[in-house]
């Protein structure tokens, strides 16, 4: 059967480290906010827990499937217990797992959580894969493309692959959520990627890296990201809420409310985006998938990790009920 969507993207193991709150803390300078822990010593920590087939690509391909979008993935892992790990998890999860790429003496991605009352801190190693582009038989090409983060090593050749097939596959549309290396390579480079996205997903501070233009100014950001070739642009603010534009009409979504202060915040993001888009292969209109989106972000930042609080599209429209009567787009 031909899949809805298919999500491209490194998948990854996160272990989990809960910190406690004592044996840490946070200060902010003018480069950012940080985490402080005694230096050469051994500090303890209060648990850890193992979370295998997760990452951008890999939480919006869980979250379709929550959905009921057939839904698959495009990934590596290795060829030892972690990847064979991997895979098990995102099949529990009823993902297609038939273009996730076994690399023969390589080993599969493997992050550690630094988990902070309820934020965290990732340590990050992307493996460098012989990345290469699936062949897709007679009727299994997807309606949609999902691309969010990928390797650095994997820049320059993997996209060229993905924009060519794209250009043979006019039908297919691209929602596209930039990970770390996508975003620092720059809106230039990636130029025609962007200019075949339908739906682009970015944090306020992204659209800020990719346009150069003024944190302030939300619908100058907008419109300098539209500029780039989105049919769709979609700004997240964090508990600000969210900004959308289908280029006729801005609109901006207040956050749903939290039953109970966040537990933590990973795939909070990804979580929106993928719920976003889901949406609208369903068929929904921009400001119905605005409705959508914030409730599977509150869920999951409800529980640890990025996958555990996504919710089936009939827990979704059951908070929806719920929502308090200003929970609407609006338009800007």
């Amino acid at each position: 059967m031909a899949l809805e969507v298919l999500s491209v993207g490194d998948v990854v193991t996160d272990a989990f480290i809960k910190l406690f709150d004592n044996r840490a803390h946070t200060y902010s300078n003018e480069f950012g906010k940080w985490i402080a822990m005694p230096f050469g010593s051994k500090v303890p920590f209060e648990s850890a827990e193992v979370i295998e087939g997760v990452g951008n690509a890999a939480n919006a391909a869980v979250c379709f499937a929550r959905l009921g979008i057939h839904s698959g993935l495009v990934s590596n892992v290795g060829s030892d217990m972690y990847g064979r790990d991997i895979i098990n998890a995102l099949e529990k999860n009823r993902v297609d797992t038939r273009f996730v790429r076994i690399n023969k003496g390589k080993i599969s991605n493997y992050h550690y959580v630094l988990w902070y009352k309820e934020e965290r801190t990732i340590l990050i190693k992307h493996e460098e894969y012989n990345y290469q582009w699936p062949r897709f038989a007679v009727g299994d090409v997807p309606k949609w493309l999902y691309f969010s983060s990928i390797s650095k090593n994997a820049l320059e050749k993997y996209h060229d692959m993905v924009v060519d097939w794209l250009k043979d596959n006019p039908e297919v549309k691209l929602a596209f959520q930039p990970g770390t290396f996508q975003l620092e390579a720059g809106a230039e480079k990636l130029k025609a990627l962007y200019a075949r996205t339908e739906v682009l997903i970015l944090n306020r501070e992204e659209a800020v890296l990719v346009t150069g233009g003024d944190y302030k100014d939300v619908s100058g950001l907008i419109d300098a990201l539209h500029k780039l070739g989105p049919k769709v642009v979609i700004l997240t603010d964090g508990p600000a809420g969210a900004y959308a534009s289908d280029g006729a009409t801005k609109f901006s979504m207040p956050p749903y409310p939290d039953p109970a202060p966040p537990v933590e915040r990973t795939g909070a993001g990804d979580a929106f985006a993928s719920t976003l888009v889901a949406a609208l292969i369903k068929g929904n209109t921009l400001e119905g998938a605005l409705q959508w989106a914030p409730i599977n972000s509150m869920s999951v930042v409800q529980q640890m990790g990025a996958q555990a609080g996504l919710l089936s599209e009939d827990k979704v429209e059951a908070f929806l009920k719920k929502a308090p009567k200003n929970y609407i787009a609006q338009q800007i």
